[in-house]
């Protein structure tokens, strides 16, 4: 990333489609008259792209609908590859869709041992996902964008049903395309990141964490078709201008945003909790205080990075029917962390891991001993057990001077 490159980062909280993708960088200022001017370069049939205003956890989101006629076409890489080719699109755009193209194709060329260029599309060879892709890198040319980054991808769980019939969320697609992509899973019964907006990630982006350091300019919300409790379902954009990255010892930027309640539920301000999370705070809390007057009450705090302090101010606004949301920037240190995943009596647990120590996800563990009928506790120190067990046999040498190979791994 070079100093004064134009970003767009992609804020996955709750994972990303391809028309999720495309209404960020619309709501974000993507003229959609030019969007449409580019795309209608493409020799497809017909179709229309128009924009719906959404709310999804109180966040204001713009919905990139695609309207189309079935054609009944099913399209190879090579046909597709051929229409882009054909569209005389500015060699950017060419560029970046030929590769999305490109990294699909490859993943379901493995999954079914086929050639790339002879991979059937179906879903995503249709004309609306030809326009979801092709239309996200014509709205990234317009907005100027240089480099696409990303969060980690949120991805759901359960089933979804394809034109292969039913397949495992995420689907095998989308796990290919994220490899090497830090991701992580939400219990949401719901297909929140799809083949083509893991695509779009593997072969657009430039790097994966954080906000980069960059000045903001301007950021949109791009709003998923199903509404989710407790999770708003879309996707943000934060576009700006790159900034030298700053040295480790400077830390990471952020914003804490407190309000004072006198009048709130102890059901109010736990909702309220769980929902500037989901709104993407990095924490949040309450705090007893007592006011003037000798009034108990408490302080509700968050801790979010800049370019999320206006969608949380909004969450905490609503929740709370708070007059006012104070602020100050300050700075923070964050220690390096990857999250595992252990088994506890036959059940999934994630344990947090950072240098020294290892934190079972509290929401497993309390599913697991409610399922098995243990203590919390217990449950917990068998996860914790198990990820110590796991790394200290592999770092283990085998006896004898043997190579280490396959053997029975204690359970």
């Amino acid at each position: 990333m070079s100093d004064g490159a134009r970003l767009a980062w992609y804020h996955c909280w709750a994972g990303v489609a391809g028309d999720m993708a495309l209404g960020a960088l619309l709501d974000a200022g993507a003229e959609i008259g030019n969007v449409r001017s580019l795309l209608e370069r493409l020799p497809i049939g017909r179709w229309s792209l128009e924009l719906e205003a959404v709310q999804h956890g109180g966040i204001a989101a713009t919905r990139a609908v695609v309207e189309t006629v079935d054609d009944g076409v099913v399209r190879t890489h090579a046909h597709i590859a051929g229409l882009i080719e054909e569209a005389r699109l500015p060699d950017r755009v060419r560029d970046r869709a030929l590769a999305t193209f490109s990294a699909l194709a490859e993943v379901e060329g493995r999954l079914h041992n086929r050639n790339p260029a002879q991979v059937h599309f179906h879903e995503v060879g249709g004309v609306d996902a030809i326009i979801d892709i092709v239309g996200t890198c014509c709205a990234l040319e317009i907005l100027g964008v240089d480099e696409v980054h990303a969060s980690p991808v949120a991805t759901g769980t359960g089933m979804v049903r394809t034109s292969h019939g039913l397949l495992p969320n995420p689907s095998p697609a989308s796990v290919e395309l994220l490899r090497g992509v830090p991701t992580y899973g939400r219990d949401v019964g719901v297909e929140l990141t799809t083949p083509t907006g893991a695509a779009l990630l593997a072969a657009l982006g430039a790097g994966f964490g954080p906000l980069p350091p960059m000045t903001v300019e301007r950021t949109g919300f791009g709003a998923g078709t199903t509404e989710i409790d407790d999770l708003p379902n879309c996707t943000q954009v934060v576009i700006g201008t790159a900034l030298a990255a700053a040295a480790p010892g400077d830390g990471q930027p952020v914003v804490l945003l407190e309000t004072n309640l006198d009048d709130a539920t102890g059901e109010t301000l736990a909702h309220a909790v769980s929902a500037l999370l989901g709104a993407g705070a990095h924490d949040a809390w309450v705090t007893p205080v007592v006011m003037k007057k000798g009034r108990p009450a408490h302080v509700l705090s968050a801790l979010v990075d800049p370019a999320r302090r206006d969608a949380v101010i909004s969450v905490m606004r609503a929740e709370t029917g708070t007059l006012g949301v104070r602020g100050q920037r300050l700075t923070r240190w964050p220690v390096a962390r990857s999250t595992e995943e252990v088994e506890v009596d036959g059940l999934a647990v994630r344990v947090k891991v950072s240098p020294g120590r290892v934190k079972a996800e509290h929401d497993d563990a309390a599913r697991v001993a409610t399922l098995r009928g243990l203590p919390l506790r217990e449950v917990a120190r068998r996860a914790e057990e198990a990820w110590h067990r796991r790394h200290i046999d592999h770092e283990r040498p085998p006896p004898d001077g043997g190579d280490g190979g396959d053997g029975p791994v204690a359970s």
